[in-house]
């Protein structure tokens, strides 16, 4: 019997696309994200320390699902991330605004599939 929950080295978040190409260049390039692995029909990008996004060709039963879907990056730039995004023409879902029943200041924007991105600065920091 295991008496301690196994290790957790790396998290790496995975979304589909049909257009590999679009999506490389908007999370290599527009957001910046460091290629940490280039499987061909899959990459994956290091968005900080052990977390990644993977953006990989739809294939089989694997679907673009971009519904429900946000992938959320936490920085102190909400502002600036916004800035700098509306200016690549990036779709944004708004301005940069607080959410107080979520201690929360945020702005959203949308890749190339459609998946919902955030940008999200905590009031009051609750992560460490």
């Amino acid at each position: 019997m295991i008496n301690q929950r196994p290790a957790i080295d790396q998290q790496i978040t995975w979304v589909y696309t049909d257009n590999l190409e679009a999506s490389a260049d908007f999370y290599g390039n527009v957001l910046a994200l460091e290629l940490a692995v280039d499987e061909g029909t899959a990459r994956v990008y290091r968005v900080s320390g052990m977390s990644f996004v993977g953006v990989c060709q739809a294939w089989g039963d694997r679907e673009v699902l971009p519904a429900g879907t946000c992938l959320t990056f936490v920085t102190n730039e909400v502002d600036q991330w916004f800035q700098y995004l509306t200016q690549r023409g990036v779709p944004m879902d708004g301005e940069p605004h607080e959410l107080p029943q979520f201690g929360i200041y945020a702005c959203f924007a949308r890749d190339p599939s459609g998946y919902r991105i955030e940008f999200q600065h905590y009031l009051t920091p609750v992560l460490s």
